[in-house]
Parts: C-alpha cells; sequence; structure tokens
C-alpha cells in the first residue's frame, strides 16, 4: 500500500490532464505541483517564510549536496531537515544521480555504485543505492528517489539500455534498503533515454515493485522540445494511475503545461530562481528581460495581474536599477516573483481540471506562455537614431569614427558591428587567413570537380554577411586558381552554413550596398529571397538557417570550421555559455570530420575561455584584431597542429586571480566542482 494515499480527483475529460492530492508526514500536497528547489537546504534568495508565503507546497533538497556538506551527522543532531531549515512542510529528496552524471571527469560507475571527488574538498566518496538511501533516511525527506544512472537523452541505444538495466537492479536494491517499516515513501525513476522500447520496458518493470511513486528521468539533457513531450507521453501513459508522476528537472512554464497534458503531476526545476539572478522573471503577458533599457522609466509593476509584494510595491524601473546595478535585492525581488507565477500557474491548471475546461486553458497558455519581450518589445524609451543614418528595425548604419568604413549598430545595446576595423578586413584577418581556408579549399588531384567531400563552414551570427562573404570570396579565388591550373587541380566544394534570427541587419546593408563593398554580389540578396545560393560551377553553397541557432544548429551538418561571431555575451549571453558549447561539441564530435573541429571567435574575454574548457573543448590563443591583444581558438580535441598556441600554465595561474573566474551565474555550491573541471582539463596536462 501506498505511504502517500494519492487519490486521483478528476482526469481532463479528453484529455490526460489530472488533479490529484496525497498527504505526507508534514501535510498534503494538491496536485499538480511544483517543487521550488533547495538544493542545500535553502532556495536561492528565499526564506522559508517568503516561501510559505508563496504557497509552495514541498520543496527538493539534493542528496549528493547535503552529503558532502554538511553531512549526515548534523541532520541526525537536529532531527532532520525539517527542523534544520525551519521547513515545516514536505521534502522530497533526489538521489545525486544527475549531479554525478555532471561529473564526467571526476566520477567512476560500477555495479556497486558511483564513485566521485568532493568538490569541497577533493576526498573520494562512493554513492551506492544503499548508501543513498542511508543519507536520505538522514535527511528525514518525506519522500526519497532511488539512486539512477542518468545519461545524455540523446544517447545510443545500447548505452541507454545498459544505464536503463543497471537503473532497475539499483531500484530493487533502494527498496531492500529502504525498508518495510521505514514511513518514508520512495519513487522509483524511468529511464531509456530517447528510445520508445527502452521506456515502455523501464515502465513496466517499475511499476511492477511496491513504489509509492515514478519518476520519469534522463530528460532536459540535451534532446530537443518535441522529444521531451514525446517521450514524457510514452512514459506517462504507461505507468499506473494510483500513483503520483514525477517528470524530473522540468523546467519553463511551457514545458510544466505541456507535461500536465500528457498526465505528469509534479516538476522541480531551478530555471526560475536561476533566471531571477539573471534578470528575467515571468509573467502573465509573457518572459520579460529587466536588464533592457526600455524599463528604465517603467512605473507599472512587473505583473498586473500577480499580487505577490515584489508586483505590489516594486516598479519595473526599481527592478531595472536593481538588475543594472547586480544589487541582491534585485535576485530576491524576482526570485520571490517567479515562484509566485510558478505556484499560480499551478493552482490555475489544478482549477481547470476540475472544472472540466482544461482544453480550452491549455490551447489559451500555449500561446501566452512563450511569449518574450525580446521577441515581441514594448515600445523602447532609446534616443532616436541620427535623422542621417539609414535604419531598419533595430539596426542603423554606423560610420566609424575616422570615416573609412560603415558598420551595422543595434540602437538598443548600443553595439556596433566591426566597430573598429573595417568588416571585411577583420573577417579575412581573424577568420578567413587564421583558419587556412585558402589551403583548405585545395584538393587532392583525385577529387573531381563534380566529387569531394564539402567543406562545411558555420557562420553564427550571420550580420551583415561580412564573415561570409569574405570566406565566398577566398573560395572564388580558389576556384579560379583551379580552372587556370588545368587538369588535375581543384578545390573542395565549400558548404557555407549561416544561423541568423533577424535579417534586419543584411537587409539594411543590402539595401545600401554603396557603404558596403563586401555586398556587391550577387549572393546576398538570392540568400535573403531563398534562403540559399549556389554559383555557377556547383562548388560553392550557401544556406540560411533563419532563427533561434540553439534551436537550429542541431540539424545542420557538423562543421570542420566554426566562425563564432553573435554579439558579445553581454547583449546575445545564450550564444556564450558551457552549456551551449558543450551541446556543439557533441554535435561536430557525432559528424564525419575527420580531424577536430575548429572555432574562431573575436572574443578573448576570459569567461568565453573558461565556459569553452568546461564544454570540453581545447583552448588557444588567436591572432589579435583592431585594439585586441589576441582572439580566441577552440578544438573539439587536441590539435593536431604544433602551432597551435594552447592555453597553458600561465594563463591558468591568471585565471585562478581573475575576477570573472566563475560564470555570473555559476551557484556558489557548484564553484568547486566548476573549478575542478577547469584545473584538470587534458590540455593542461599536456
Amino acid at each position: 500500500m501506498s505511504r502517500l494515499r494519492f487519490t486521483l480527483e478528476k482526469t481532463a475529460p479528453g484529455g490526460r490532464a489530472r488533479a490529484g492530492r496525497f498527504q505526507t508526514r508534514h501535510g498534503e500536497v494538491l496536485t499538480p505541483v511544483f517543487m521550488p528547489v533547495g538544493t542545500q537546504a535553502t532556495v536561492k534568495n528565499m526564506t522559508a517564510d517568503g516561501l510559505r508565503e508563496i504557497g509552495a507546497q514541498v520543496l527538493l533538497a539534493n542528496t549528493y549536496h547535503l552529503l558532502l556538506r554538511p553531512g549526515p551527522e548534523v541532520f541526525r543532531k537536529f532531527g532532520g531537515i525539517h527542523r534544520f531549515m525551519n521547513w515545516d512542510r514536505p521534502v522530497l529528496t533526489d538521489s545525486g544521480g544527475f549531479q554525478i552524471f555532471s561529473l564526467p571527469e571526476a566520477r567512476a560507475m560500477r555495479e556497486e555504485g558511483a564513485e566521485f571527488r568532493s568538490y569541497v574538498d577533493g576526498e573520494l566518496h562512493r554513492l551506492s543505492p544503499e548508501s543513498s538511501i542511508a543519507m536520505q533516511q538522514a535527511i528525514g525527506s518525506d519522500i526519497m528517489m532511488v539512486l539512477d544512472q542518468c545519461i545524455p537523452a540523446t544517447a545510443p541505444h545500447a548505452e541507454a539500455q545498459a544505464a536503463m538495466e543497471l537503473t532497475h537492479r539499483w531500484a530493487v536494491r533502494s527498496l531492500k534498503a529502504r525498508g518495510d517499516d521505514s514511513p518514508q515513501a520512495l519513487f522509483g525513476i524511468v529511464q531509456g533515454a530517447c528510445h520508445r522500447d527502452l521506456r515502455l520496458r523501464s515502465a513496466e518493470f517499475l511499476r511492477a515493485l511496491p513504489f509509492d511513486g515514478l519518476a520519469i528521468g534522463g530528460l532536459a539533457v540535451g534532446e530537443t522540445d518535441a522529444q521531451r513531450y514525446e517521450f514524457t507521453e510514452i512514459a506517462a501513459a504507461e505507468l499506473p494511475p494510483d500513483r503520483p508522476r514525477y517528470l524530473m528537472g522540468v523546467g519553463t512554464p511551457i514545458d510544466i503545461l505541456e507535461a500536465v497534458h500528457r498526465g505528469v503531476d509534479m516538476f522541480d526545476c531551478i530555471i526560475p530562481t536561476q533566471l531571477a539572478q539573471r534578470g528575467t522573471a515571468f509573467t502573465s503577458h509573457g518572459r520579460i528581460h529587466c536588464r533592457r533599457a526600455v524599463y528604465k522609466f517603467a512605473e507599472e509593476p512587473l505583473d498586473a495581474r500577480c499580487g505577490c509584494k515584489t508586483c505590489r510595491d516594486y516598479s519595473r524601473a526599481y527592478l531595472h536599477h536593481l538588475v543594472k546595478a547586480d544589487e541582491p535585492l534585485g535576485a530576491h525581488l524576482l526570485a520571490h516573483h517567479n515562484l509566485a507565477f510558478y505556484q499560480r500557474l499551478m493552482a490555475e491548471m489544478r482549477a481547470a481540471i476540475l472544472a472540466g475546461d482544461f482544453a480550452a486553458y491549455y490551447e489559451r497558455q500555449r500561446a501566452q506562455l512563450v511569449l518574450d519581450d525580446e521577441l515581441n518589445p514594448p515600445p523602447r524609451v532609446a534616443p532616436p537614431p541620427s535623422r542621417r543614418a539609414p535604419r531598419r528595425g533595430d539596426y542603423e548604419i554606423h560610420v566609424s569614427a575616422c570615416g573609412a568604413f560603415n558598420s551595422i549598430r543595434q540602437i538598443t545595446s548600443g553595439e556596433v558591428m566591426h566597430s573598429v576595423s573595417a568588416p571585411a578586413e577583420e573577417a579575412e584577418r581573424l577568420y578567413v587567413a587564421q583558419s587556412r581556408l585558402a589551403e583548405r579549399l585545395r584538393a587532392s588531384g583525385e577529387v573531381g570537380w563534380d566529387g569531394g567531400k564539402p567543406l562545411v563552414i558555420w557562420d553564427v551570427g550571420l550580420g551583415a554577411a561580412s564573415n561570409a562573404m569574405a570566406a565566398i570570396a577566398c573560395a572564388e579565388r580558389a576556384r579560379r586558381e583551379a580552372e587556370k591550373a588545368g587538369p588535375g587541380v581543384s578545390m573542395r566544394p565549400l558548404h557555407l552554413v549561416s544561423f541568423e534570427r533577424d535579417l534586419d541587419p543584411l537587409a539594411l546593408a543590402v539595401r545600401h550596398a554603396s557603404h558596403f563593398p563586401h555586398l556587391r554580389h550577387a549572393a546576398p540578396p538570392a540568400l535573403l529571397r531563398e534562403g540559399r545560393w549556389r554559383d555557377a560551377s556547383g562548388l560553392i553553397s550557401w544556406e540560411l538557417r533563419h532563427g533561434d541557432f540553439l534551436t537550429e544548429f542541431e540539424a545542420a551538418a557538423a562543421p570542420e570550421l566554426i566562425f563564432h561571431d553573435p554579439f558579445s555575451s553581454k547583449t546575445d549571453s545564450g550564444l556564450w555559455t558551457a552549456e551551449v558549447f558543450a551541446r556543439m561539441r557533441r554535435h561536430c564530435l557525432a559528424g564525419e570530420t575527420q580531424a577536430p573541429t575548429e572555432l574562431y571567435t573575436y572574443s578573448s574575454a576570459t569567461a568565453v575561455r573558461v565556459a569553452l574548457l568546461r564544454a570540453g573543448w581545447w583552448v588557444a590563443e588567436g591572432a589579435g584584431t583592431g585594439p585586441k591583444a589576441s582572439t580566441t581558438i577552440a578544438f573539439t580535441d587536441r590539435p593536431r597542429s604544433p602551432a597551435a598556441k594552447l592555453l597553458g600554465a600561465e594563463w591558468l595561474v591568471r585565471w585562478r586571480r581573475s575576477g570573472a573566474k566563475f560564470p555570473p551565474d555559476l551557484p556558489e555550491t557548484e564553484r568547486g566542482l566548476f573549478e575542478h573541471s577547469i584545473e584538470t582539463h587534458p590540455q593542461f596536462r599536456v
């Protein structure tokens, strides 16, 4: 019999969304429910009173982190986590499987359990199904999770099957370790990555065991949104209706809505508090980025529909000021609001299910929850552009200080594309010459004009096409040289893939091509009209992927070269994170390129280089350009060329003293692990 006494109150007519309730030792829980993440027995920027004020029903804490600090002895002395952190409502503890998965360089997985080194003091620890349960019993949580082996959602079938079967064996051991007399509930975890047959097998195996609830694990770790929704639905449909269903680590408001629609009851995620630290808020009219200048004079509340203290007492202008000034109060107020928004969202979904009109609510919210003020901006509060400067959308033509060349400037951020050197010259020096593109395009005598494997280049941040046109110009020179040389000499085909979500800069520059010599060519207008261009010989092709790079790049062919040239991390932070660089690296390694993929970028910032290293890239100094003494080159694996100036011990010493040692949004609890991953990177052992 379940320790939670779960009651299914209603299922949405014509759908799978469920409203239910279950009883724990520390109170009743109404579902669907979102659990704020209190990894270290604290929710970031929140007090226990604040969490009670917004209506949080359950908190999640993490066994892995609490094992390392403060340790089981502290919890035994205090009689558990509830008295320790002054929280009188239910607590669920994750087993630590995901955190161990996040330590690829510092852990070993065996049948007995996992071995890993502490990010706190470097001490070797062993976590088995039995010791994980013992630690969770010391913590005294209301709901415990079995130890599982988490792997990327996109892992191959054989790897996913092995991890699933190990998770099943550990699940049986966890049940035995919990025992029959323990009052703590225990959930099993369905694994199987993005493989339908494995998810079905896992659900079938676990539902036959006496778990008090079942979780869906191994998602939100690399798959697309569509895959996440598909495999959530596959797993949820196979779970017993009389026990709660928990989707682990998910997610954004739209992710939660989609999962509730597919029959899931419980959720947790760090997103509402993590994005609060970055100045982002979730509201009834979409996501708001408080850092944006448009809010500098905004007197209205963050969300007129919200009654939380942040919206009740403070203006958008004040929140903008706090975020821009990096004041901790800003993160606190936004965390309070975001968690209140999540709790209100869950209450609305529950009410819609009980009222029998969830289908209509779902359709309305699907459109509302994906709104973003960067995609649907309110009127800007910004100085008008110069009347002399042609403009389009948020961009205008910018004349260099010396008057020798023109660039494109974004009005709201003030960032100028290629602000110091002429765009074509900078592209040639930084990307074409450094990557030895002309040399790479020279094919051997056996390769015919219609054959040969294309050289694929990713142009990340198309802008006004400076880098793309520099690559095309290089390829056209190579083609002409091959034609002059006659039979036996040819060039490799070039396939250029440009990624851009806003085509206004290119459209503006093409319209005023007299200001931009590199655009006096048939290719850019064709790319704008048709999304692709190919030269008459068929050897040079150019493809546009119009949309968010983060959702587009995994559908593109793996590149040999990457010209990484988006706006700076200050303006476009999403394209400069370790998570994104890790996804790019995995995609490149899965491709058919024989040599390591090479990434070239104008940035030499410590934060950028650290993000690349954390993602597994090998990082070297690149040539200087304009006022920059150096730029950055990165390789998916150890570079074959001895000429690569890899960062070494001297850089590592400077990094240890740097004020940008860690990403600004990295929790303090993860800094030790992050530092360890940099210090032990293979390139510093060469």
